[in-house]
């Protein structure tokens, strides 16, 4: 349960949430140290450097690890090894043509398609940490995972990028940046290349490994304090790690560094040891319940917030809201979101690739 209530309450910030947050603070708390502080942590840094905004998709791709842990051996005990591999492959697929269609498909023609995004990162990274699961334990998944952190920023300090030399982490100047700008096909976030591109998938993949790792440690028959307290450990440690590879390889979201994979993974880390340890060990369980409504079916509601279904809906009921009363529109539009996760919730409808 505390997986699922974990999903949910990310999802909550990428579904409105945060500019809820951000249309109240500048409301009622204008102008004051905590607005301005909340108010950096509701944007993404702009190069180098973590916020709560740069934590949100690396906790979503990092639970999606934790989910392999529990889905792959239910699938390997019904259709065995190769079974699990087309189903994993399968479901890799029919994410990526869903991120393709999410980030506008093919309207403005092929040439202009994004290969590359958020949720094609989630269907790719998700398949090949499950892949590599069904013939490799724990520690031959810690020592790949360490292997693709390393030769990620082995590769970025000592390729050469013409133009910019050796280990420059700028932006646009890095090796990741100027692969995507010379194979990359299509459109690219950033102009000529794209934070969920080529390269930066290979780190977005041991991302996907720890948090399968995380959700292997979960499923152990070890007491509970154990567990929490080794989690809340290894936490720390993720962060700590990151931060003191941050001088030699920069925190970087859009690098997806190999640093900002255990500094994120360590906050992902210590979020579920948090909602495990109130959710599923003290049972305190009624106040998640709409974080469990929307972490059930999140790619249902990411899709359907995405392609403008609530938008349209929202503006169906409300009409056009201008003016001083324009901010109401977010809050009913959030609203109709958790509305509808409780309703498929209540009627047990779990769309799942």
């Amino acid at each position: 349960m505390s997986l699922d209530a974990l999903r949910g309450f990310d999802m909550c910030w990428i579904l409105g949430l945060a500019e809820i947050f951000e249309i109240l603070l500048h409301r009622f708390a204008l102008g004051s140290p905590v607005q301005q502080f909340l108010s950096v942590q509701f944007s993404h840094a702009d190069w180098e450097g973590f916020r709560f905004e740069d934590a949100i998709f690396p906790t979503f791709l990092f639970l999606s690890g934790v989910s392999l842990a529990f889905a792959v051996p239910r699938r390997l005990a019904a259709s065995g090894r190769s079974g699990a591999v087309r189903h994993l492959l399968l479901r890799a697929v029919i994410i990526f043509v869903l991120g393709v269609i999410y980030s506008g498909g093919m309207k403005e023609g092929i040439h202009n398609v994004r290969w590359l995004g958020v949720i094609q990162r989630i269907g790719i990274a998700s398949a090949a940490a499950g892949i590599l699961s069904l013939w490799i334990g724990p520690r031959g998944l810690i020592l790949t995972a360490a292997s693709l952190l390393i030769g990620y920023w082995l590769m970025l300090a000592f390729i050469p990028v013409p133009g910019a030399g050796v280990g420059n982490f700028s932006e646009g100047m890095n090796l990741t940046n100027y692969l995507d700008k010379i194979w990359l096909p299509g459109r690219k976030y950033d102009g000529d290349h794209d934070p969920e591109g080529l390269l930066s998938t290979v780190p977005a993949i041991a991302h996907a490994i720890l948090g399968l790792l995380a959700g292997q440690w979960l499923r152990k028959d070890l007491s509970v304090v154990r567990k929490t307290v080794s989690m809340m450990i290894v936490g720390i440690a993720l962060l700590a790690l990151g931060w003191a590879w941050h001088p030699y390889f920069p925190v970087v979201k859009k690098l997806w560094s190999s640093s900002f994979v255990l500094v994120s993974s360590g906050v992902s880390l210590l979020a579920l040891t948090l909602f495990y340890w109130i959710i599923d060990v003290r049972e305190k369980k009624t106040w998640c319940t709409p974080f469990l409504w929307i972490g059930a079916n999140p790619l249902t509601l990411y899709l359907m917030e995405g392609l403008g279904f609530f938008e349209i809906l929202n503006r169906r009921i409300l009409g056009e809201v201008n003016g001083e009363w324009a901010w109401v529109t977010q809050i009913t539009l959030f609203a109709l979101i958790l509305l509808t996760a409780r309703f498929l919730y209540r009627r047990g409808i779990f769309l799942r690739a």
